[in-house]
């Protein structure tokens, strides 16, 4: 079981069944979520203030969000500014399996994996393995 997940998606329904799923799996005891990149960029500038605050060891992140999507969330998050949670595993959960979406993610080693919505029990079982 993991300490903290953050779950990155603009869709309530969508974050509402991502916590719901690794709840009922126990896959982790904490679970936080941001309705963007900027607003998950801000919760890491939180975690860099307030110590008593869990660094999550997996996201899950979407990419097609307004405000800051995921691919300008991971350009934020590879920079020196937060090297702090260079060990923070990212998998993309998308919509859509676009092949050069795919192609692109590699060029991120925090991408471990890129999967398509929704998640399931199942996947959560095939993640056990890669993490």
């Amino acid at each position: 079981m993991l300490d903290t997940i953050l779950c990155i998606d603009d869709d309530p329904i969508t974050l509402m069944l991502c916590k719901m799923v690794l709840a009922k799996a126990s896959f982790s005891r904490e679970i936080a979520t941001a309705k963007n990149g900027e607003e998950a960029l801000k919760y890491f500038d939180t975690i860099k203030i307030n110590n008593s605050i869990n660094k999550p060891q997996l996201i899950f992140l979407d990419l097609n969000m307004p405000v800051m999507g995921g691919w300008e969330f991971l350009d934020s998050f590879s920079t020196s500014d937060y090297s702090d949670y260079n060990n923070t595993k990212v998998i993309i959960l998308s919509s859509t399996i676009d092949p050069e979406d795919l192609e692109k993610s590699k060029k991120y080693p925090m991408v471990i994996d890129f999967l398509s919505k929704p998640i399931s029990k199942d996947m959560l079982e095939y993640i056990k393995n890669i993490i």
